[in-house]
């Protein structure tokens, strides 16, 4: 019998627990390990966030569904792993602190053969003074931060209506974030929302991000092929934003919220401020704080992880110049180099470097997208790595059998724009591979041949559809895994 441990439950991880579970025989365990209780479609956080969805629409209880698939499910935050065991008992284990209510966080160690790290990202809002819920800005990186920003928004229009005008601010909340693409998303869900309430002219909005050009998205743009032409994805983006009146601000770090007011520095190392009266800022990502130990209980915390708290697998992570990164540096099956039975998937691994160039102020501050390892591929992730555990358990393989290198990826990205059945309309996107590879692909860094971007009411539609035909296949409903990554 083996045991495979799964820390965490979003894509990546509940991804890997369902295909673990359905080609093991049941004389294997998978045991889950997840703080939340409920699981969280996360792209769908948009529409919760502009109050087009309830947080009801977009999670679920996991217990049932882990239940219902035969997987051991424990509520709880994974806080230690002995990768060596113990002196004397070389039996690998977790340590993990219980969340579920009134456990009052009690401590459990948790053998396992197989260890899978898909615990997702901390949400760094103490990186920027006054960043986050909890200070002076709005978000919507969780279901429960979506929902209060809706009522952020409930607000902001009444007041418009009763003849206020007001300035939103939307975008990244460090020089050092990701996920660019959901701050470009919510920025044009706000502005339909506005123009829905008839409130759109009373409005300034402004989108403060730290790529050097609109439409990066920490992938180093993208030129995609329109009428015989290859278009920057930079020139893409800002006819959105032209069109529909929004303001942008690039390159920018963003040194503190404060109640009403950003004070940000941009690559001309100039020091600015923004007045505002509703902003939705995302926080940069660091690893959970995971420890590492050895047998004699000695902490190998920095050999197991970046400095950033994610965990190091089979990449490259030499450092050096940008003009010499290459898709060969990137991970091909997500193993640890010092253990081979710990993985690490989604965005819970240490990318060897940025995608996009990194940059500076004038000032030394660094303002440099981080990569995404979020959606598509990290589900992609999450089901090469089951199959390869699943194959060493099985038919005894030595070495991981599937491989996902996000240099070998394509991506496919459906943004909102509004939502309406007939009014409604969304970004579709495509790109391989998710790296550039210049080498292979020079000039453009992609096949322009699958990198492509379309607006209109096709794609709010299928957004839709994906989003039904995913939580369908989250629940593990009959078939789920006839429905792609």
């Amino acid at each position: 019998m083996a045991r495979v441990v799964v820390l965490g439950a979003g894509i990546s991880g509940h991804t890997a627990a369902l295909i673990l579970r359905k080609k093991l025989a049941r004389l294997h365990e998978v045991v889950v390990v997840s703080p939340a209780r409920r699981w969280n479609w996360i792209p769908s956080n948009i529409w919760v966030g502009v109050g087009r969805m309830k947080k009801e629409q977009v999670t679920f209880e996991l217990a049932p569904v882990y239940a219902r698939a035969g997987i051991t499910f424990r509520q709880a935050r994974a806080v230690e792993i002995h990768p060596s065991g113990r002196a004397g008992a070389p039996e690998p284990y977790v340590v993990v602190e219980s969340t579920a209510p009134d456990s009052q966080g009690a401590r459990e160690e948790i053998a396992y053969d197989y260890l899978v790290n898909a615990t997702g990202p901390k949400l760094n809002f103490g990186a920027t003074p006054g960043l986050g819920p909890e200070g002076n800005s709005l978000s919507v990186c969780t279901f429960d931060h979506a929902e209060q920003t809706a009522h952020a928004l409930d607000e902001a229009i009444a007041r418009m209506k009763e003849g206020a005008k007001l300035t939103f601010v939307v975008g990244m909340g460090h020089g050092l974030c990701t996920c660019e693409g959901a701050a470009f998303e919510y920025a044009f869900n706000l502005e339909f929302e506005l123009r829905r309430a008839g409130v759109r002219e009373q409005a300034r909005i402004v989108f403060l991000t730290n790529e050097a050009e609109v439409g990066d998205f920490g992938v180093d743009g993208l030129q995609i092929r329109r009428g015989g032409y290859d278009v920057p994805s930079s020139v893409f983006a800002e006819s959105m934003f032209v069109e529909r009146g929004i303001e942008w601000i690039t390159g920018a770090h963003v040194h503190s919220v404060d109640p009403n007011e950003v004070t940000y520095e941009t690559l001309d190392g100039q020091k600015r401020t923004l007045a505002f009266d509703f902003a939705m800022l995302l926080p940069p990502f660091t690893g959970v704080g995971l420890k590492a130990f050895d047998q004699d209980g000695q902490e190998i915390t920095s050999e197991l992880f970046a400095p950033n708290s994610f965990m190091k697998v089979d990449a490259n992570y030499t450092a050096k110049p940008y003009e010499e990164w290459t898709p060969e540096d990137w991970p091909r099956t997500y193993q640890s180099p010092l253990f081979p039975n710990v993985f690490a998937v989604g965005i819970a691994f240490a990318p060897p470097h940025a995608l996009s160039r990194p940059r500076k102020t004038e000032n030394g501050v660094p303002v440099a997208p981080a990569p995404p390892r979020t959606g598509m591929p990290s589900g992609i992730m999450g089901r090469a790595v089951a199959l390869s555990i699943a194959d060493m358990i099985k038919r005894g393989a030595k070495q991981p059998t599937h491989e996902a290198s996000m240099a070998k990826m394509g991506a496919a990205c459906v943004a909102s724009a509004g939502v309406g059945f007939w009014s409604g309309s969304a970004v579709s996107m495509t790109m391989y591979p998710v790296v550039p590879d210049y080498a292979r692909y020079p000039g453009a860094g992609r096949s322009t041949r699958h990198t492509t971007g379309e607006v209109g009411a096709a794609g709010h539609w299928i957004k839709h559809i994906l989003h039904h035909l995913f939580l369908y296949k989250a629940k593990a409903y009959p078939g789920w895994w006839l429905i792609p990554e």
